[in-house]
């Protein structure tokens, strides 16, 4: 199988399950008799999990040299906790399945991020076009969750996840060979941090990537409260997808002509007006086109982060992928709870604050090399 479609299908595997358990996760948490306040505990826990478990799964697989083996290993654990999610109930037993899961799963998607890198050094394939395909697949799986849980209930997700996590540990083994002959990893967990222009990456997605805690957290709501249909909301939300579909697809010509310079400050500028647009208005005509940006806040900036993780040494790699994915977890977990205070006293006007932080992601974007 050739490396670009070994990709393809491995993304697709792990991102249809994203989208059929992230909607239905508290309620599978609530079906099992856990309160509000135990609902979010439990998810708390789980990202707390992530945060520490993701840097430790890209040492330890860059130490092991064959990142396949670790990615197909965490995922199968990762299966095994999602099976839990659709057979237990009540607080211990949740919470247990919760942290299992959690610590497995943390490292599968930035595992796979830093084999697809290894594999387009190598191999020359256009990661963005491969990547595409969970973007996709997430819809794919969002929509599928939705019709089993209204026919057996929620815990149906969680069948589904499991289901794509053991794809992804079978697709895992048959992805090409990232290493090369003696690569040895060096250094600490936080060797990468060592590496030129890393943390300035780095700083500058987990701003980015996490001014959208708002609009994820309560988009939803505050256009709800301005009397959108949800036919008109799931739109709004679908067309945002399409347009990083599109970029993906698409977009080659276009990212390569940027660079990790370019596309940074065309996702801090967008996310800027987007953000501005969210917190003066809740007019249709208006908010849908203004979704296109979403095209540029995530896509854009998703694929700037790659092309930077490309420079560095193939023996940090594994570690710099889980290390920028707990920094925007973390961002985005801070960000989301002071958004909910943040909204209940400002209303859309919190939009502003995700705006101030692109603004700022513009200016640090400012000292990337243009070459980069």
């Amino acid at each position: 199988m050739s490396p670009p479609r070994s990709f393809a299908l491995i993304y697709g595997a792990q991102f249809l399950g994203i989208g059929a358990m992230t909607p239905f996760l508290p309620a599978i948490l609530a079906e099992g008799g856990l309160t509000a306040g135990q609902v979010g505990g439990v998810m708390a826990a789980g990202s707390v999990m992530k945060l520490m478990a993701a840097p430790a799964g890209g040492r330890i697989a860059d130490g092991a040299g064959d990142v396949r083996v670790i990615l197909a290993i965490a995922a199968v654990v990762a299966a095994a906790a999602a099976m839990g999610f659709g057979l237990v109930a009540g607080l211990a037993l949740l919470l247990a399945v919760q942290v299992v899961h959690a610590i497995a799963v943390a490292p599968v998607v930035p595992l796979t991020d830093a084999l697809a890198v290894g594999a387009v050094r190598n191999h020359g394939f256009d990661y963005a076009r491969v990547r595409a395909s969970g973007s996709i697949t997430y819809i794919i799986g969002a929509v599928l969750a939705g019709q089993a849980v209204a026919l057996g209930g929620p815990r149906m997700a969680a069948w589904i996840l499991a289901a794509a996590l053991i794809a992804t540990a079978g697709l895992a083994l048959r992805l090409p060979d990232g290493r090369r002959p003696g690569a040895k990893a060096k250094g600490s967990l936080w060797a990468p941090l060592r590496e030129p222009g890393f943390v300035r990456i780095l700083v500058i997605t987990a701003l980015i990537q996490g001014s959208h805690a708002l609009y994820y957290a309560f988009s939803t709501i505050h256009w709800q409260r301005a009397g959108l249909g949800t036919g008109l909301i799931g739109a709004l939300w679908g067309f945002a997808v399409v347009s990083e579909v599109l970029l993906f697809l698409y977009g080659r010509g276009f990212v390569l002509r940027l660079g990790v310079r370019g596309l940074v400050m065309l996702a801090a500028a967008a996310g800027v007006l987007r953000w501005c647009v969210f917190a003066v208005t809740t007019e249709p005509t208006v908010l849908l086109p203004v979704q296109i940006l979403h095209g540029a806040t995530f896509g854009a900036m998703h694929l700037a982060t790659m092309q930077a993780l490309l420079g560095l040494p193939a023996t940090v790699g594994a570690r710099a992928q889980t290390l920028v994915a707990s920094a925007v977890s973390a961002t985005s977990g801070a960000l989301m709870w002071g958004s909910g205070l943040l909204y209940a006293a400002t209303g859309g006007h919190a939009f502003f604050a995700m705006a101030g932080l692109c603004a700022l992601g513009f200016a640090l974007g400012l000292g990337i090399r243009k070459a980069g």
